[in-house]
């Protein structure tokens, strides 16, 4: 690893995949005050490894083992893993050992959930920080903004992404997807009930990520308008570190009337808050298409860079 540069947290990045390579090129690329120090892999024929190589980054193909013997590994402060959810539980322990800090960009769920839009601070001084998924990332943020102005009994989500962004990775940990989003939007979403479904597209061109997010509201006196500004004001903050994040329409309110709701196993009368989405990535190093991959790492970015201005590494 080449010396750390004063002014900016040296960080290491676990896996070198396509999430992987889009962490490196936006620490390269954007002012976040990190330094892209190493990346870590297992092929050493991966794109990503060579690529880092090319880039001048310090690299290994022996994972986090051969990321913890490289010179240098002391000034390492923060650990981006985006490998997968079975080997998360060994990397949180060596880096816990380590004193580093582990933002996790897989479905391993083993520390807090974090959605830099709805909050980043309370978690501050915890040793592995957990990033949810690209469906929890795009459609939380907008269950909060109808949780925090009114109670939200039951908050439904679809995530339907191009099938082409969807690597092994993902498609390997399709039930840890369901099961994670599911109690992120009632932990960090404030829903009393949630459910996630994913659907990989496979049109041709590929789709942009697409979501749709329904909330149940049983107070009938709320403001639709409180609601609707309160999910703008979101878009507005998860728009600021991920710029193609928006609304494709305008909100829905539909009027529930004595229905049978079985996530809650009885009736129900409210209001139905429907709102959809669209996340188109950057185009750093993945299609913009992907924008289901592009909201991951912007939002681990702004989370790593949030701790480390609360820890003193860097100036806010």
């Amino acid at each position: 690893m080449t010396a750390p540069q004063p002014g900016r947290v040296d960080v290491a990045v676990l896996g070198s995949g396509n999430i992987a390579t889009d962490l490196m090129m936006k620490i390269r690329q954007l002012p976040t005050g990190l330094r892209m120090s190493a990346m870590a892999g297992i092929d050493p024929a991966s794109e990503g490894l060579a690529r880092a190589e090319r880039m001048s980054v310090a690299v290994t193909h022996e994972g986090i083992d051969g990321l913890a013997a490289m010179p240098g590994f002391d000034d390492v402060k923060v650990i981006f893993d985006a490998t997968s959810a079975t080997a998360h539980a060994r990397h949180a322990k060596l880096a816990a050992a380590h004193g580093k800090v582990m933002i996790d960009l897989t479905p391993a769920a083993l520390g807090p959930f974090v959605v830099p839009a709805v909050g980043v601070d309370d978690y501050a001084a915890a040793p592995d920080v957990n990033m949810v998924t690209c469906g929890g990332q795009a459609t939380i943020p907008i269950v909060a903004a109808v949780s925090r102005v009114t109670p939200v009994a039951y908050a439904e989500i679809v995530a339907a992404i191009a099938s082409r962004s969807a690597g092994p990775g993902t498609r390997a940990n399709i039930d840890e997807f369901t099961e994670t989003t599911g109690k992120a939007l009632c932990a960090v979403g404030g829903a009393a009930t949630g459910k996630a479904i994913i659907v990989l597209n496979p049109a041709e061109p590929p789709i942009v990520m697409r979501d749709t997010v329904f909330c149940l509201v049983e107070d009938h006196g709320i403001d639709h308008g409180v609601i609707a500004d309160s999910i703008r004001e979101m878009e507005r903050a998860v728009a600021a570190y991920v710029p193609g994040y928006r609304l494709v329409r305008p909100v829905q309110f539909d009027t529930v009337t004595d229905t049978f709701v079985p996530a809650l196993n009885r009736r129900v009368s409210g209001i139905k808050v429907s709102v959809f989405l669209a996340v188109r990535g950057a185009g750093h190093y993945l299609p913009t298409y992907a924008g289901n991959l592009d909201i991951m790492t912007s939002a681990a970015l702004r989370t790593a860079e949030r701790i480390a201005q609360l820890r003193g590494w860097v100036t806010a």
